[in-house]
Parts: C-alpha cells; sequence; structure tokens
C-alpha cells in the first residue's frame, strides 16, 4: 500500500480462480468499476465500513481511499488484504474472489417504483410494497437490493424480500407491473425512514435503483445450510427461501431468526407456515432480552452463538447471514475460527445504517 494519491492511468483487475477481467479508469476504485462492467464481486455497503468487499491481493499495488479500521484492519492490509469499494489500483491487479461468479449479476437499471402498500407487522417495521414500471423488467437473484435515490442525492438501500418469480401477477387484468417487498426498520431521526413511518402514502412516486449485492443463494453446491438473520435481516433470506420452495431445492437448511423481543420476529408466522411445506426446512427464533410478560419459553441469548451451539462443526456447511454489523461480524470471525467454516463458504449482508458508517 501507498499513502501517495493514485496517478491517472487506467489498469486491468484479474479475479481469481474465476478468471474474470475487467478495466478501471483512472481515480476509480475496483468495486465500481466492477459493478460497471456487470462483475458480480462481493460488497456491502461501498462506504469502507462492512468489510464485506474485502479480497486478498495477489499481485499488484492499491491505495486506500478513507475507510474504517473494523472493515479493514492494519493487520489485514499488511496481509495483503483490500476494500475494492475504496481501494484503486497503482498497477494491473490481480485479486483472489470466490464469490466471483460468471452468473451473478445482472444489469442495473434505474426506474420509478409506486407505492402500492404499508404494513406496520411490527412498533418498528413496515413492509412497503413497490410496483415498478409495466414495461421495464428488473431482473434480480434472490437476496440482492435495491437503492432508493433520495431528492438531494443520497441513497438508502433496501433487500428485497420476496423472490424474483413472485414479481408478477401472470393473472392479473388489467396488466399490472412488477412489485417487490421490502422490509424497513424505522431509525428515529432518520432521513427516510422517518419519512416512511410518519408520511409516506401509496401512490406515492420513488425512484430506485438495481439490483445491488452478492448475496444470493449458490445453487451448484448440495452443501446443508445455515440462514442467519436478525432483525430484518430476514428480509433477504425470506426471498432466498422462497425461490428454494419454487425452484425445489431440498438441501437441508437451518433458520436462526434473532431478535431482542419476540415481536421483533415480526413474520414468525410465515415461517411456521414454509415448515409445513418445506420439510428440509428447519427454524430456531432467539431471543435475546425477552421479558416475564413475554412468556418466552424457546432458545435465549445471542442468535450467532446457538448456531455454534447446534452445529459445533461447521466445515462442511455453507453460512447465509443478514442483518446487524455487529452480528454478521461475529457470525464471521466464530464461524471460522471454532466451528472451522471456510471463510469462503461465508455469504453475508450487513445491514449497516449512516450512523454505522460514521461510527469507528
Amino acid at each position: 500500500m501507498t499513502s501517495a494519491s493514485p496517478p491517472a492511468a487506467t489498469f486491468q483487475v484479474s479475479v481469481l480462480p474465476s478468471g474474470r477481467t475487467f478495466s478501471v479508469n483512472p481515480d476509480e476504485a475496483i468495486l465500481p468499476a466492477a459493478i460497471r462492467q456487470g462483475i458480480g464481486m462481493p460488497y456491502g455497503c461501498k462506504d469502507g465500513a462492512c468489510g464485506s468487499c474485502k479480497c486478498k491481493k495477489l499481485e499488484g499495488q492499491v491505495f486506500h481511499g478513507p475507510h474504517q479500521s473494523k472493515a479493514l484492519s492494519a493487520e489485514e492490509e499488511a496481509a495483503g488484504f483490500i476494500l475494492t469499494c475504496c481501494g484503486v489500483p497503482l498497477s494491473d491487479v490481480v485479486l483472489e474472489s470466490r464469490q466471483v461468479t460468471d452468473e451473478s449479476a445482472f444489469p442495473i437499471k434505474k426506474m420509478p417504483s409506486r407505492v402500492t402498500a404499508l404494513e406496520k407487522k411490527s412498533w418498528d417495521v413496515m413492509v412497503v410494497r413497490l410496483q415498478l414500471p409495466a414495461n421495464d423488467t428488473m431482473r434480480y437473484h434472490a437476496g440482492q437490493y435495491i437503492e432508493f435515490i433520495l431528492r438531494d442525492g443520497a441513497r438508502r438501500s433496501y433487500s428485497m424480500a420476496n423472490a424474483p418469480h413472485t414479481m408478477v401477477k401472470a393473472d392479473a387484468t388489467p396488466p399490472v407491473g412488477p412489485s417487490i417487498e421490502l422490509h424497513i426498520r424505522h431509525m428515529p431521526g432518520g432521513k427516510f425512514t422517518d419519512h416512511v413511518f410518519t408520511a409516506m402514502k401509496e401512490k406515492e412516486i420513488l425512484r430506485v435503483e438495481g439490483p445491488y449485492g452478492s448475496f444470493f443463494l449458490r445453487e451448484d453446491s448440495d452443501k446443508p445450510m445455515i440462514l442467519l438473520a436478525s432483525g430484518t435481516g430476514f428480509a433477504p433470506i425470506k426471498a432466498v427461501i422462497e425461490h428454494m420452495q419454487f425452484k425445489g431445492i431440498t438441501r437441508p437448511a437451518t433458520l436462526y431468526w434473532g431478535g431482542r423481543r419476540p415481536g421483533d420476529l415480526y413474520l414468525d408466522d410465515w415461517v411456521q407456515a414454509r415448515l409445513a411445506d418445506m420439510p428440509n426446512l428447519k427454524y430456531v427464533p432467539v431471543i435475546s432480552n425477552a421479558m416475564p410478560q413475554d412468556n418466552w419459553t424457546g432458545r435465549t441469548g445471542f442468535v450467532h452463538k446457538a448456531v455454534l451451539e447446534d452445529f459445533p462443526d461447521l466445515s462442511g456447511f455453507q453460512v447465509y447471514a443478514c442483518g446487524a454489523p455487529i452480528v454478521v461480524d461475529s457470525a464471521r470471525a466464530d464461524y471460522s475460527a471454532i466451528g472451522k467454516l471456510p471463510p469462503e463458504e461465508f455469504f453475508a449482508d450487513s445491514f449497516t445504517t449512516e450512523a454505522d458508517k460514521h461510527r469507528d
């Protein structure tokens, strides 16, 4: 690494073992260049805060822009790891990322959307349904997310909670545009979520862009899966479960969904209904701060630790983790160190808030 400003030059980035290559424009970071050219590299916040885009640099030099130490420590940087969201090449670069495949990216589109339904599922979770233009189709993998583009140019990211096959109602008369479902948690004082919970109305028009994200089911594996969700991290997991059911995927899957109080598991009834139709799916709800009045008799404690209690050896598993950064980061570290999970079999979407991005 270097502290000098990067020169204005175009370089080539190669990603192993997939062999994908792409060019990076002068002063451009690696990740936006990859997205622009349809290379599905892993990422989360795109702002140097979560570490989801971390890759091993095998060859070349990279200049790092501002980032948080929790996303990339000095020790990791010295060992050759980089953050592609803020890493600008100083030469041709070779990276290792086993999450990159030939079919992991769909075209990113920007389009208007119309709010068709608002349903409050708990005191701080709103299910929002959006209708996209009837003459346009957004293709995406179950588990990916979209970004709202606010009037001042700010962006807010939310996972699509429904699988792609549910977007269109084939029997609708007249035909309607594809529909997506979002689970939005209220962040008091939040520029966007305050509006969702206090002023948003049906028929409101919002600009969206997507799909984004490298979180989706790897269907070329037959390994059993752990689906780990905290709070609204359940949204992309729901889409993955819908996709599995639709495609007839019968790999063993155990869902661990954690919340502070039972009401935080805002679609518990939806999960219970899936269990009757999907014998390969198991469900373990975990509550960390149950009160006496909750009459909770299920599992308690930290949701990521419940996984290790049940599966102390994760060496033969894949893990799909979504939710608060502390849950995702703790799971990533513990499952590798204690559970012997291969790092390349941990797929995550860390729900980084604007506050998280400015906290080191």
